[in-house]
Parts: C-alpha cells; sequence; structure tokens
C-alpha cells in the first residue's frame, strides 16, 4: 500500500488501526513507540524494562483504541499516563536498591560522552534523577530529555501549567544540590 499516513491525525489513525487497518497501527507505533521507551527508560534506567513498559502501553492502547474518543486525552498523553503508571508498578516490584552498575550504557542518554575519566556523568545524573519524587522526574524528563514544552508535559501529568512549571522548578533545585558535589568534574568534563 502507497498509503502515505505521515499527515494523518493520532485520532484518524486510531480510528483506522481499530478498524482493523495494519498500517494505521504501524504508524501509531512509529509515531509513538520510541519516545515512550526513551521516557521509560529514563526512568528505570534498564532497556530491556523499557521496551517492555512500551509494548505493554502499546497493547493496552489497542484495547483502548475501541472505544477511543476523539477531541478528548491525545494520544500521546495517553500513552505517557499509562507508561507512566507502568513506570511506578515495575519500580514498586524492584528490590529497594537497584544498583548503578546494571544501569545500561546506550546512546539514548547522551550526557557529556567525552569525559576524561574523573567520573561517569550518566551515572552521577540518573542517580540524581531517580532521586526525584516520580512527578519532578517525569516533568524534567519530558521537558528536558524529551522537547515537551512546559504545558504539553502539564497535559500529560494532568496538571495546570503552572503546577507543572512549580514541579519544574522543585526538579532542577533538587538536581543542582544532588550534582553540585560534582560540579567541577562535569563542568570540566565538557571543556
Amino acid at each position: 500500500m502507497a498509503d502515505d499516513l505521515s499527515d494523518i491525525t493520532d485520532d484518524e489513525l486510531v480510528r483506522r488501526a481499530a478498524s482493523g487497518d495494519q498500517s494505521a497501527w504501524a504508524a501509531l507505533a512509529d509515531r509513538h513507540l520510541a519516545s515512550v521507551v526513551s521516557f521509560a527508560w529514563y526512568r528505570l534506567g534498564d532497556r530491556v524494562e523499557a521496551e517492555d513498559i512500551a509494548q505493554e502501553t502499546l497493547l493496552r492502547f489497542a484495547k483502548k483504541a475501541l472505544t477511543w474518543e476523539p477531541d478528548g486525552a491525545k494520544v500521546r498523553t495517553w500513552l505517557y499516563r499509562v507508561a507512566g503508571n507502568l513506570v511506578i508498578d515495575r519500580q514498586r516490584a524492584r528490590k529497594p536498591h537497584s544498583p548503578l552498575e546494571d544501569i545500561e550504557d546506550t546512546s539514548i542518554i547522551d550526557i557529556q560522552p567525552h569525559l576524561d575519566g574523573k567520573l561517569d556523568a550518566r551515572r552521577v545524573v540518573h542517580k540524581a534523577l531517580i532521586a526525584l519524587p516520580a512527578r519532578q522526574q517525569v516533568v524534567l524528563i519530558l521537558v528536558y530529555y524529551q522537547g515537551y514544552t512546559v504545558k504539553e508535559a502539564a497535559e500529560m501529568l494532568a496538571v495546570s501549567e503552572h503546577a507543572a512549571e512549580s514541579l519544574l522548578a522543585r526538579a532542577r533545585k533538587s538536581m543542582r544540590t544532588a550534582l553540585e558535589p560534582n560540579r567541577e568534574d562535569l563542568i570540566g568534563a565538557g571543556s
């Protein structure tokens, strides 16, 4: 089929997918799967778990598609909410401490890749990130790592834009405090 689906809205793709159009499902997956995997990976630090979360999110969406209401929540918003809840469930099921040594070295997070060996910036930043309260963590990931606006992040979190700005400000402050002991190494790593 030579049908180009890139200009079709998510709501129309969902309608088509719910009617059995496999190319519409493929287009939805192409459009959203990578960002859901990335979102889960930032929160969990494990690529395999992140892919599992993304797959489960899309499976749940496949069931939801049959009753999808256009002009309601955006597909992206629904996917992030479900993925966020699945991440929380996964974190609760984990052991109390997930060793940083197990964090996968991947290019999804490309923080200071030219380190001189003083410290592993990825692990330091990830440790500070996972120490944040969940909602602060989510808004920081959405805005800084995934490039969404504060307004879009607020929509995904189902909070006001003011509340999202407040969460983001607290997250930045906590990150600055957590990263302060390594400030010189982190700044020097990029020089």
